[in-house]
């Protein structure tokens, strides 16, 4: 065939293919050949330039971003949201937790075991943002902090695992002890309670998990739950390098827990636990919060990442 011939060929393919909206099954009979020669055609018509395919990504989208800081943090994935005002908390806790529940809606699977936080603003507007889920079978859903808080925010954690619970068709697993309590040795008599076990031994069977990234000083809904600890106690971790917490388990700038800081006097997951999770997925962004994300990331402690805008930027513009 001549080389005007072949070309000729293939422009016609294409435009039967782009312009036509026709499948490879109707060209290949309508021109009287096969399948494999059509698809071999109009791979040969984007390396000749007579397609061109471009991606024109809409406003608000910041796909880039996304795909920088899977690249840069060794990430499975990473969702940026629109922001309007990096300091605007309340407004980046409604976007990153709308984005959150849509990615939810979409990635959850038939025996899922999934792991939530308690105490999360962010956590919290994603249930509120989620639809209901078509049902996948046998879901459980297990609180990996402690849910007990004071009687005036209590209603908050519970709600948070029993709503989602409910939009994804699941059974929800209470974790019925407070975040932080009395001493190391409380911990040690408490865990050994049958229903706080329930949650625990389904620990290591959690496939994703879900969890907010704290500052080392604790947001309004978290300080108001009781579950903190002291002033001296976040000084001495201040001290040491702590820039923030996951589960109420602190960490440095390198993701390095600082529990030899302080007595381990609290009730969840721990974060080499959360280190082995499939989907690990930190969902926070801010400006308050823009080190605790990074100590996150670079400690290897989530690895999907659902944040704002200004704070993907600043993670992507990082120095090593």
């Amino acid at each position: 065939m001549a080389r005007i011939d072949e070309l000729r060929l293939i422009a016609r393919v294409a435009r039967m293919y782009y312009e036509r909206e026709m499948t490879q099954v109707e060209i290949a009979t309508q021109l009287g050949l096969s399948q494999t020669t059509i698809s071999r055609l109009l791979n040969q018509a984007q390396l000749e330039g007579i397609v061109r395919i471009s991606v024109n990504i809409p406003q608000g989208v910041h796909s880039d971003l996304e795909e920088n800081l899977v690249k840069k943090y060794g990430l499975r994935d990473a969702i940026v949201v629109d922001s309007i005002n990096y300091e605007d908390e309340k407004n980046i806790q409604r976007e990153v937790g709308t984005a959150a529940a849509y990615y939810l809606e979409n990635v959850i699977r038939q025996n899922e075991v999934i792991g939530l936080s308690s105490w999360s603003g962010t956590l919290l507007a994603m249930v509120d943002a989620m639809q209901p889920v078509p049902r996948k079978p046998n879901v459980k859903v297990v609180q990996i902090l402690g849910g007990v808080g004071t009687a005036t925010v209590q209603m908050q954690a519970s709600h948070l695992t029993s709503r989602f619970a409910d939009l994804v068709n699941g059974t929800a697993v209470f974790l019925p002890l407070p975040s932080v309590v009395g001493s190391e040795a409380a911990v040690n008599v408490l865990v050994k309670d049958e229903n706080v076990r329930r949650a625990f031994d389904l620990f290591p069977y959690i496939t994703t998990a879900l969890v907010g990234i704290g500052a080392i000083e604790p947001s309004t809904l978290l300080a108001a739950s009781g579950n903190i600890f002291s002033s001296s106690e976040l000084s001495t971790l201040k001290e040491h390098g702590a820039v923030g917490d996951i589960l109420l388990r602190f960490f440095d700038i390198n993701g390095v827990s600082m529990d030899k800081y302080i007595r381990s006097r609290v009730i969840s997951m721990d974060l080499e636990q959360l280190r082995k999770v499939d989907r690990s997925i930190g969902v926070a962004g801010g400006k308050r919060k823009y080190y605790a994300i990074l100590g996150a990331l670079h400690g290897h402690l989530i690895n999907i990442l659902i944040t704002d805008h200004f704070t993907a930027e600043r993670l992507c513009q990082e120095q090593e």
